[in-house]
């Protein structure tokens, strides 16, 4: 199931291998989205407003360590698209071993500063201690999210983004049991919905390894590639830490943002995690498409064809225009009718509306710029470089960060709301800038 990136017309290719990543990412919300439904439904609002408030470290620890990871294996889609069959094996095997390191850090560093980020955050103390609950199971389980993530960007890596996704999808319904397992018939709160989220998603990890090593001989290293070797490992973390650091930076921002949302009680954090989890829904399609850049710029440069890589850009970006704005008018319309999914039947939703709407309608109105960041940061790293994407999650932070100081002087929750607008602006317009530059560097080197 190896899709070679690098022949044929490039529109139905890139369109061919988004469907179904985008259809894996929907399930990796739908994951998500299970957590804070059964537990706002089944446990009360302030769970929800607790595993809510979690999300953006959720994002900070989790994105930290699937960057890391997933930029281990850009290197194998660049040795894939040159027909490197030994070299692709030679980064599997390496890019595994580091992935261990990353696991081993970030399990350790996040269990032992937790308790002291929550009330950083001004973390509401009615929800504190099933936050702290439900993130620290969620950082027990970072092996199993970024060994999935890994097994998985490895098989995108040669052109197979539909394995992952039936490996997925079974997930994530063996999430959706035993979250109404443990949280329903346990009754084991936010700590059951964490642990089914823990158990799904390593079996997932371990239905890739197996498909890897069983269905994906182009992949599965052999004895004597399992060692650490400098040249790759060089090179993939050349790749791999600017791409953690870029999750980071972003996931700081937001952390941010949210600390402002914080301000406005339980109720507003409910209210913005039911939203937020919505909009999710309706970003994965623009993510899916920049993971298909990634791979489709990888194979592409291993190639040497940068008109191929540029014209795939141009179609993307033609693409994403096109989807923001569907995707911008179809979660204004439907954010009511979706708030009723997080919330039981005693809960008055009317109250939560305005905050809700406020969010999105403001978030909604700027889907196009947010949609170029994805197809222009991953274009840049599929080409190996990491640093301008990176720089580009520092001018997310630093424009969530001055909104959330407006926020926090004028007790604003508008403003607190608008990070995530004036974040995507700003990294919008550095990202395209820094895809021409990235390309004119490109050019240079494959010419010389």
């Amino acid at each position: 199931m190896e899709t070679d990136m690098t022949k044929g017309s490039p529109l139905p290719i890139i369109l061919k291998f988004t469907l179904p990543l985008f259809l894996g990412n929907i399930f990796q919300q739908l994951y998500n989205m299970v957590d804070t439904i059964i537990v706002g439904r089944f446990v009360g609002p302030g769970a929800l407003a607790a595993v809510g408030s979690t999300g953006t470290i959720m994002f900070l620890v989790i994105g930290f360590s699937q960057g890391m990871s997933t930029g281990f294996t850009v290197l194998t889609s660049q040795r894939f698209g040159a027909g490197d069959g030994e070299g692709t094996k030679h980064s599997v095997a390496n890019g595994t071993i580091l992935s261990l390191f990353v696991v081993v850090f970030m399990t350790g560093i996040s269990l032992l500063f937790m308790k002291p980020l929550l009330r950083l955050m001004n973390t509401p103390d009615d929800i504190f201690s099933d936050a702290l609950t439900y993130i620290s199971i969620i950082c027990i389980g970072i092996v199993a999210n970024v060994f999935y993530n890994l097994f998985s960007s490895f098989l995108r890596a040669v052109g197979n983004s539909r394995v992952p996704l039936y490996f997925l999808a079974f997930s994530s319904a063996l999430n959706l049991l035993l979250n109404l397992l443990f949280v329903i018939t346990f009754q084991w709160g936010v700590a059951g919905s964490a642990w089914a989220t823990n158990i799904s998603q390593a079996i997932s990890a371990i239905l890739c390894l197996y498909y890897i090593f069983k269905k994906a001989p182009g992949l599965a290293p052999l004895k004597h590639h399992w060692r650490l070797n400098w040249t790759d490992t060089r090179h993939q973390l050349s790749v791999g830490i600017p791409m953690a650091l870029q999750f980071g930076i972003t996931a700081s921002g937001t952390m941010i943002m949210q600390s402002a949302i914080n301000l406005f009680g339980s109720t507003a954090v409910a209210s913005f995690t039911a939203a937020s989890k919505f909009q999710n829904i309706a970003m994965q399609g623009m993510m899916a498409m920049g993971q298909t850049m990634a791979t489709y710029t990888g194979q592409n440069y291993g190639k040497g064809d940068i008109k191929r890589i540029k014209k795939g850009v141009r179609l993307a970006l033609g693409t994403e225009f096109i989807y923001a704005i569907v995707g911008s008018i179809v979660v204004c319309l439907a954010l009511p009718h979706a708030l009723l999914l997080f919330f039981s039947g005693d809960v008055d939703v009317s109250a939560m509306l305005p905050w809700a709407k406020t969010y999105i309608y403001l978030c909604a109105v700027f889907y196009i710029p947010l949609s170029t960041i994805f197809i222009f940061r991953n274009t840049m790293q599929g080409c190996g470089y990491g640093f301008l994407p990176m720089m580009g999650g520092v001018v997310e932070l630093i424009a969530r960060l001055v909104m959330a100081v407006f926020a926090i002087r004028f007790v604003s929750f508008p403003l607190s709301c608008a990070g995530d607008p004036a974040a995507w602006v700003s990294a919008a317009l550095f990202t395209g800038i820094a895809y021409i530059i990235v390309m004119k560097k490109v050019e240079k080197k494959m010419s010389s």
